[in-house]
């Protein structure tokens, strides 16, 4: 094998690291988020963890942010909670920066 291989396979893992960390952070991000969210719906216990779990597989349904974002806009319009679209989106951001930390850390 020489160095040039080597080197490919060395990005080829560090690529495959990141976007395996990417995938964990932003699926913890989505839980902190569905528990954020089940607690402003007034939900508790197991009801605000399977609410968590439904906003992670919402993340499912396209590439992107905004599948999660309307599940959250939808179902407080619903619910009749009172939260601007700003806060929605900042709460995501905020949540992304605290999932990556704790991903890093648990590795």
């Amino acid at each position: 094998m020489t160095t040039f291989d080597q080197r490919e396979q060395a990005f080829e893992a560090m690529f495959a690291h990141d976007e395996a960390i990417r995938f964990y952070a932003y699926a913890r991000r989505n839980k902190l988020l569905g528990l954020w969210a089940a607690g402003k719906l007034g939900k508790t216990g197991d009801a605000a963890d399977a609410y968590a779990k439904a906003v992670v597989l919402a993340d499912f349904e396209e590439a992107g942010d905004e599948d999660v974002f309307r599940k959250l806009r939808r179902d407080f319009d619903r619910a009749g909670v009172s939260e601007p679209d700003q806060t929605i989106r900042g709460k995501m951001a905020e949540l992304l920066f605290v999932a990556v930390q704790q991903v890093k850390t648990e590795q």
